[in-house]
């Protein structure tokens, strides 16, 4: 497959107002490293580098870094920096890519089919992992992985080991190969919510309790609050036949 082709120029001034510079112009600022050659600022036409961000491959897509001053290298983008408001590009890293020795990139995880244990138990299709890291040369690196879920049940998991078989020998898994890539699990129960009238009584003390209570201490308070009856004095005749 022939690799898309980007034009660039080298320029001689760095930093933050040289870039600044270059944006103004309509044009993309840049810096290429990497292979054991000098580091070099350029300038880039955002046309041509965004294609190659969009198109199916993304990161990983090798394109031909073709300089003004005749030279060309296959090269990658290693990072990108967008204007977090206007979405504009900024900035681009980029590393010159060796055909003939193995890298390690990231490829995205996507699932196909629909698992049995969602189709048939009403479980939950959990992908847990969304990208994979491999080792492969720069020919081979797949646009994606794709996980076949069909025969899921719940509580059955697909982990990294499993992806190999069908990566073939020449790109290599990086990671533990115990990882779960993606699960079918158990739909959470649902809580049933109580009724409000048996959930006020079951909080509530029994109304005998409250009156008892009530009860008691209204005669507590009236006997507390009643003055005590005075005791009748004896007349006059009674004082003198006792004495």
């Amino acid at each position: 497959m022939e690799r898309p082709k980007i034009d660039a120029e080298i320029r001689s001034d760095r930093g933050k107002n040289a870039a600044r510079r270059v944006r103004l112009a309509g044009h993309v600022p840049g810096v290429l490293y990497g292979a054991g050659a000098e580091s070099l600022a350029l300038t880039l036409a955002p046309r041509q580098i965004l294609a190659a961000l969009h198109s199916h491959s993304g990161h990983n897509t090798i394109f031909e870094l073709n300089l003004k001053n005749g030279d060309s290298c296959p090269a990658m983008v290693v990072e990108e920096q967008y204007d977090p408001v206007k979405g504009k590009l900024l900035h681009l890293d980029m590393k010159r890519i060796a055909l003939d020795r193995k890298l390690r990139v990231s490829v995205p995880i996507v699932t196909t089919g629909e698992a049995k244990g969602v189709k048939i138990q009403g479980g939950i299709l959990e992908v847990v992992t969304r990208l994979v890291e491999i080792e492969c040369l720069p020919s081979e690196i797949p646009d994606r992985i794709e996980v076949a879920v069909d025969e899921l049940m719940i509580g059955e998991p697909i982990r990294l080991g499993d992806l190999q078989k069908g990566l073939g020998e020449k790109v290599s898994l990086v990671g533990d190969a115990h990882a779960v890539i993606c699960h079918v699990v158990a739909p959470a129960a649902e809580e049933v919510a109580p009724v409000a009238g048996v959930a006020a009584e079951a909080g509530a003390e029994p109304e005998v309790i409250k009156k008892g209570k009530a009860g008691e201490e209204g005669e507590a308070g009236a006997a507390e609050g009643a003055k005590p009856e005075k005791a009748e004095k004896p007349e006059k005749g009674e004082k003198k036949k006792k004495e």
